[in-house]
């Protein structure tokens, strides 16, 4: 084991943040991103001295490690989600996740490869798909490199990038100015607190879905709620159910987005997608297993 005085240390170490940001967007789960860059590390220090002064690029060697460790979990997950209680929607997180690294103007932009809109459709990727995409869409690793992370040529890695761009193309919507979504947002919150079902509505695409976690550990719907009118009568009614509950502006996953709180805790917390001034998509998460980052500090 190295001692913090070690020649290295500092530029392996320095590695982390990159991985873990990797490894949440390939995940959708920022735990299971942590384990898997402690497994990476201790993989990296099993290996003897001579073994690790060999490795010409550390962050590269790391980069491959993870981001195997991370198919293998992507392989095995999709038997867990089928056993998983209802819907199963990524961790959200208060703010982005910093790559450590600038993307050239035709790739994927970081704030963006980790909103949530964007990791629900990597969930629809096969765990091929979802790294090849990732690695060089986002990060910038190319092909030849890709190829030997995932076991097949770079030919065929390009191919698997570009099913996943195009899935990533159409289910990506207008979009809307970071200020306009936040005030729709905003408009929301405010038409919730009043209990104005007129008003959530007109704020709602006729086509807006609404899609909830709660893992089976709290009470949460199991199929997503369709349509205006069933969403904002269903968003007055919860409001007025559970008494003392508070919303707060917060920034989810780098956009706009809705804190529940009770009591001084945090219940719930809401990702919003937002085309033109209407809401697309909701995401609500209430499994207290992915919310354990959040707290109730100042709205941002």
């Amino acid at each position: 084991m190295t001692t913090p005085s070690e020649p290295g240390l500092d530029a392996i170490m320095s590695e982390r943040r990159q991985l873990i940001g990797l490894a949440y967007r390939l995940l959708g789960s920022l735990a299971d991103a942590e384990d898997v860059v402690q497994e990476t590390y201790a993989r990296w220090y099993a290996m003897s001295p001579q073994r690790r002064e060999a490795v010409d690029s550390p962050g590269a060697w790391l980069t491959t490690v993870a981001s195997r460790i991370c198919l293998d979990l992507l392989t095995s997950a999709r038997a867990r989600r089928e056993r998983y209680v209802g819907a199963w929607v990524p961790e959200p997180l208060p703010g982005p996740i910093e790559a450590g690294s600038a993307d050239p103007a035709d790739r994927v932009t970081l704030d963006e490869s980790v909103g949530m809109a964007f990791l629900v459709v990597l969930e629809s990727m096969t765990p091929a798909e979802r790294v090849a995409f990732v690695l060089h869409d986002v990060f910038g690793y190319p092909f030849a490199d890709v190829a030997g992370i995932v076991g097949r040529s770079p030919a065929a890695c390009r191919q698997l990038a570009s099913s996943a761009r195009r899935r990533v193309r159409d289910a990506r919507p207008a979009g809307a100015p970071a200020s306009r979504r936040a005030a729709v947002v905003g408009d929301f919150k405010r038409a919730w607190e009043a209990g104005d079902i007129e008003a959530l509505v007109a704020l709602l695409d006729p086509g807006a879905t609404v899609v909830a976690d709660g893992g089976g550990l709290v009470s949460a719907v199991l199929h997503p709620l369709e349509g205006p009118e069933q969403i904002a009568r269903y968003a007055v009614d919860l409001a007025g159910r559970v008494a003392g509950m508070a919303f707060r502006e917060r920034t989810v996953n780098g956009q706009p987005g809705l804190v529940a709180e009770r009591g001084g805790d945090v219940v719930a917390v809401l990702a919003f997608d937002v085309a033109g001034d209407r809401i697309t998509r909701i995401w609500a998460v209430r499994n207290p297993e992915k919310l354990r980052r959040w707290t109730s500090g100042p709205a941002s």
